[in-house]
């Protein structure tokens, strides 16, 4: 038995209570979209995520509608400006026939919508799949778990 004065030492990988204290999503995903959210309690992480300055990739794959030509591709990578301000350049290609996958450095409101709608696509589905070297992999909608030994910001 161990008695209330006892310390026992916190396993790292075990939800504690206080860990919410302090936790607030770094970033976040439009009410029509899915996949990876990093929850932190360190501002640096959050500042080094979704600051002006980060240079952490983030990569979505999206589901389209519409034509897509050679020029309008090149625009999404590089070419749009949204509310008067130009974008930083993007990784974006086609993935198979109906979804495209972006990687940006950046993410302005609603952006890759928004982006889309410059060159005459329509987002049906939207799921962001990696934030720098994590990855969402099979987590199901709704559950967490605890960056893997190596997954840094």
């Amino acid at each position: 038995m161990i008695s209330s004065k006892t310390q026992v030492p916190s396993d790292p990988q075990r939800f504690q209570p206080g860990h919410l204290k302090g936790l607030a999503p770094a970033g976040r995903l439009d009410i029509d979209s899915t996949g990876l959210l990093v929850l932190t309690q360190d501002g640096r992480v959050a500042r080094q995520l979704i600051g002006d300055d980060s240079q952490v990739e983030k990569e979505y794959l999206v589901r389209v509608e519409g034509a897509l030509d050679v020029r309008g591709l090149a625009l999404l990578n590089h070419g749009l400006e949204l509310d008067g301000k130009q974008l930083r350049p993007a990784q974006v290609a086609w993935a198979n026939s109906e979804q495209l996958r972006f990687v940006l450095k950046e993410g302005r409101k609603r952006q890759i919508r928004r982006m889309c709608e410059q060159v005459g696509l329509r987002v049906t589905g939207l799921k962001r799949l990696r934030i720098g070297n994590v990855r969402l992999g099979d987590l199901p909608p709704g559950q967490w778990r605890f960056l893997r030994e190596g997954e840094r910001f």
